[in-house]
C-alpha cells in the first residue's frame, strides 16, 4: 500500500495537492462552527451518586443544573436603597427567565436565612439562582443572563460567579488562549523547521500537514457533537497534537528521503524507499499514539472521553496527510528538498550522535542509574498528591467568578460550596420520627454546623447540610464517611451532592477505570512493539522506562501547581490537583513517547538486521541507529515542547498544568531516555533484546514486522 502511495504521488502530485485542498477547505467550513458547540463541564462521573442527587434536586425541587452567584456591593450597606433597588431588579430578571429556577436573596427570603447570604461586613449580598440546560445550555443561558442583568448601575457593584458563570468563563478563556497558543506555537515551530530543514520550502511542508490534520480533526469534533458532549479543552490538544504530529511524520520522511538520496538513490527509488521504511514507521508510530489515546473512551466523564475524540482523529489525520500529501509535495518540490545544511556530509561515525551514544555505551550501567535514579527523585512528590475538583479558582484572579469565590471565602460567614445536599427520591411514608431520628443524627456528625428543615416535594425530600469542613481535607472526607454510614429515615436510599461529594465520585471513578486503562495500554504498547521488534523485552523495556519518566512530570505537576512552588506559575494553588488531568496527561505522554520510542528502534533494527547479529553488533547497531534518528528526535521533540509549552500560557489553571506536564514529558523522553537509558539499557541486555520465546518468535514470523537487511553501509 505504501508503495503504491508512493508511485501515485510520483506520477500525479498535483492532483493529489489540489483534492487535499479542496478537502482542507470543505474540513474548515464545516468543522470551525464547532467552536461554539463545545463545553466546559464534563469533569463529573454522569452515573455517580452526587449526580443522581443533583437530577432529583433540579427535576423535583427547581434546583436548576448550575448554579448561578451574584454578589451586589454597596459601601452604604446591603441594604440600602440603592442596594435593594439593584437587588431586587436582578432578582425579578431572573425568575421572569424560563432558564432559572429556584431564586433566593438576601432581600426576598426570611430574616433568619438572610444571615447566610449577607457579608459580614453588611456591605455585599448574596443572589443565588439554578440555572436550567445542563452542561450544554446552562452556560449559555448563565452568560445570556449574566449579559442583560449583571452590571454595575447607581454605585451599586454587580459581579457573577458560580459554576455555571465557571464554566461560561472558562469556553471564553480557552477561546482566547486558543489564539494566544497559535500565535505562539506556529511561529516558533516554523523558525525551528526553517533551521532543521535549511529552508522555507521544506519548512513548510510539515505546517501545511499539521493545518490538514487540524481542520480535519475539527470536522470530526463537529459529527461528534451532534450526538453527544464535546469538552472545550478537546480544541487544545487538537491544535497542539496537530502541529506537533504532522511535524514528527513529516519529519520523519523528509530526513529519511535526503538520507536516500544523499547515499546514491534516485529520486523516484529515494521517495519509494522512504514510503517502505519512514512511512512504514509512520503508520506504526501513529498507532502506538493513537491506542493509548482512545482508552480514555473508557473513562464516565466526557472531558476525558472528549481527548480520546480529539486525540485520535488529530494522530490519524496527522498521519495520513504525512503519507499521502507530504510525499506529493516531495515531489513537487524537486531538488529544492534534497539537500540541507550542516555535517550532513561527514561519516555517521564522525557525528555528533553517534560519538555521544558511544559515550553513553562505555558507562551504560552508570550513566543508566545515575539517571533512574534522577528521575525517581523528581517523581517523589507525586507520592503526597491530594484530588480536588476544579472551581472559580482554575480561572484568574481577573475573572469576576473568581473574584466572587474569593469573596464568599472570606467575607462571608457560610460558604456554600461546602454544603451537602442529602436527598431521598423515594421519601413517601417516611414517618416523623424516623425523620427527626435521622436530622439529629446528621447534626451530630463532626463539623456539622447546621441542618436545614427538610423540603419535601413530589415524592421526594431533600436536607441541606451546612459544614464547617475545608473542601478537600481530611475532615472534609471524614465527614462524608460518617454521613454514609447513616441509615436513611425508614430505611430509605439517601444520595449525597454537593462538591465535597462530586470530587469524591469522580476520583472514585478514576480509580476504578483505571486498572483496565493502563492493563490495556500496556497490553497494546507490548503487542506493538513485539510485531515491530519480534523481541518480549524491549516492549517491556519501553513500558518501563516510559512510566518513569512520567512520574518526573507528574513529580513536577504536583510540586509547582498542588504546593504552590514557583508560584504555581501563576495560578492559584488550592492544595490539590484535579484528578481527571494526570490520568489525561499520562495516556496522552504515554503514547507520544511511544513515538519516539518506534522512530528508534524501527532504525537501530535495521541495522541490527544488516548485521552479523553479534554481542559486539549490539552497540554498535544502536549507536547507528541512534546516529541517524537523533537530529529527527531531538528536532521533533523540540517542535513538539514548542506546541505544547503553549499551552502554558493558558489562563485557565489545569491547562497550564497540562501543559507544562506534556512539556516535561516529551523533553525528558527525548533527552534522558532516548539519549541515555535506552542505549543503556540494550547495552546491558546485548543480545537478549532481539530474544522472544520460541512459540512467540514463530508468531512473529507470521504476523509481524519482518524486514529485509540494509545491504549497505551505514
Amino acid at each position: 500500500m505504501l508503495e503504491r502511495l508512493a508511485r501515485y504521488a510520483i506520477a500525479a502530485p498535483r492532483r493529489i495537492v489540489a483534492v487535499a485542498a479542496l478537502f482542507a477547505v470543505a474540513a474548515a467550513v464545516f468543522g470551525v462552527p464547532v467552536i461554539g458547540k463545545l463545553s466546559a463541564g464534563g469533569f463529573a462521573d454522569p452515573q455517580a451518586e452526587s449526580t443522581r442527587a443533583a437530577e432529583v434536586l433540579s427535576r423535583s425541587f427547581d434546583q436548576g443544573d448550575m448554579q448561578l452567584l451574584i454578589v451586589v456591593s454597596d459601601p452604604a450597606g446591603v441594604m440600602s436603597p440603592a442596594a435593594r433597588r439593584v437587588g431586587t431588579e436582578i432578582v425579578t430578571g431572573l425568575r421572569e427567565s424560563q432558564h432559572v429556577g429556584e431564586v433566593s436573596s438576601v432581600w426576598t427570603v426570611p430574616p433568619a436565612a438572610a444571615a447566610s447570604l449577607r457579608s459580614r461586613d453588611g456591605t455585599a449580598g448574596l443572589i443565588v439562582a439554578g440555572v436550567t440546560g445542563g452542561d450544554k445550555h446552562a452556560q449559555t443561558h448563565a452568560e445570556d443572563l449574566v449579559d442583560a442583568l449583571v452590571h454595575d448601575r447607581d454605585g451599586v457593584r454587580v459581579q457573577a460567579g458560580g459554576q455555571a458563570m465557571v464554566n461560561t468563563q472558562i469556553t471564553e478563556q480557552s477561546q482566547r488562549d486558543l489564539l494566544v497558543m497559535e500565535s505562539i506555537a506556529i511561529p516558533l515551530s516554523f523558525l525551528v523547521l526553517v533551521w532543521v530543514f535549511g529552508g522555507l520550502l521544506a519548512a513548510a511542508i510539515p505546517v501545511v500537514v499539521g493545518v490538514m490534520a487540524i481542520l480535519a480533526s475539527l470536522a470530526v469534533l463537529r459529527l461528534i457533537t451532534m450526538a453527544t458532549d464535546v469538552s472545550v479543552f478537546a480544541l487544545n490538544l487538537c491544535m497542539a497534537m496537530g502541529l506537533a504530529l504532522a511535524i514528527d511524520y513529516t519529519l520523519l520522511m523528509i530526513s529519511r528521503y535526503r538520507d536516500e538520496l544523499a547515499e546514491g538513490a534516485a529520486a523516484e527509488d529515494a521517495l519509494v524507499r522512504t514510503m517502505m521504511t519512514a512511512g512504514r514507521t509512520v503508520v506504526f508510530s501513529a498507532t502506538t499514539v493513537a491506542l493509548p489515546m482512545s482508552t480514555l473512551v473508557l473513562f464516565p466523564m466526557y472531558f476525558l472521553k472528549s481527548f480520546a475524540y480529539a486525540g485520535v482523529a488529530t494522530v490519524v489525520f496527522a498521519a495520513i496527510a504525512a503519507l499521502v500529501l507530504a510525499p506529493a509535495v516531495m515531489v513537487l518540490l524537486g531538488d529544492r528538498i534534497g539537500h540541507r545544511r550542516g555535517n550532513a556530509a561527514k561519516p555517521v561515525t564522525q557525528q555528533f550522535w553517534y560519538r555521544s551514544t558511544k559515550f553513553v555505551l562505555r558507562r551504560a550501567a552508570a550513566m543508566g542509574a545515575a539517571v533512574v535514579l534522577l528521575l525517581v527523585l523528581l517523581g517523589l512528590p507525586f507520592t503526597g498528591v491530594k484530588w480536588g475538583f476544579p472551581d472559580d479558582r482554575v480561572l484568574p484572579a481577573s475573572a469576576s467568578a473568581h473574584q466572587v469565590g474569593d469573596r464568599l471565602r472570606q467575607d462571608f460567614a457560610h460558604d456554600a460550596a461546602t454544603d451537602i445536599s442529602i436527598v431521598i427520591s423515594d421519601a413517601d411514608g417516611v414517618s416523623p420520627a424516623d425523620l427527626d431520628r435521622f436530622i439529629t443524627e446528621v447534626g451530630s456528625v463532626d463539623d456539622v454546623s447546621a441542618v436545614s428543615p427538610p423540603v419535601e416535594r413530589d415524592g421526594a425530600m431533600f436536607l441541606r447540610v451546612s459544614s464547617t469542613a475545608p473542601l478537600f481535607s481530611d475532615a472534609s472526607a471524614a465527614q462524608l464517611d460518617r454521613l454514609h454510614e447513616l441509615a436513611g429515615p425508614g430505611g430509605r436510599q439517601v444520595y449525597l451532592g454537593g462538591v465535597a461529594q462530586t470530587d469524591r465520585d469522580s476520583v472514585d471513578a478514576v480509580a476504578g477505570t483505571l486498572p483496565l486503562v493502563l492493563g490495556l495500554i500496556a497490553a497494546i504498547t507490548f503487542f506493538l512493539l513485539f510485531l515491530l521488534t519480534g523481541s518480549v523485552l524491549l516492549p517491556v523495556k519501553a513500558i518501563v522506562l516510559n512510566i518513569l519518566s512520567l512520574s518526573a512530570a507528574f513529580g513536577a505537576m504536583v510540586w509547582i501547581f498542588q504546593d504552590g512552588h514557583l508560584g504555581a506559575l501563576g495560578t492559584t494553588p488550592t492544595g490539590t490537583l484535579v484528578a481527571n488531568i494526570p490520568v489525561l496527561l499520562f495516556c496522552i505522554a504515554f503514547g507520544l513517547s511511544m513515538d519516539y520510542e518506534v522512530f528508534l528502534l524501527s532504525r537501530i533494527r535495521e541495522y541490527w538486521l544488516a548485521s552479523g547479529r553479534t554481542a559486539a553488533d549490539v552497540g554498535e547497531s544502536v549507536a547507528l541507529g541512534l546516529a541517524r534518528t537523533g537530529r529527527v528526535v531531538t528536532a521533533a521533540a523540540l517542535v513538539m515542547s514548542i506546541s505544547f509549552a503553549a499551552l502554558i500560557a493558558a489562563n485557565v489553571s489545569f491547562m497550564r498544568m497540562f501543559g507544562l506536564g506534556l512539556t516535561l514529558a516529551v523533553l525528558m523522553d527525548a533527552t534522558l531516555v532516548r539519549m541515555v537509558l535506552v542505549p543503556a539499557f540494550m547495552k546491558l541486555m546485548g543480545r537478549w533484546n532481539w530474544w522472544a520465546p520460541a512459540p512467540l518468535a514463530r508468531l512473529h514470523d507470521r504476523i509481524g514486522f519482518v524486514d529485509e537487511p540494509l545491504n549497505r553501509k551505514a
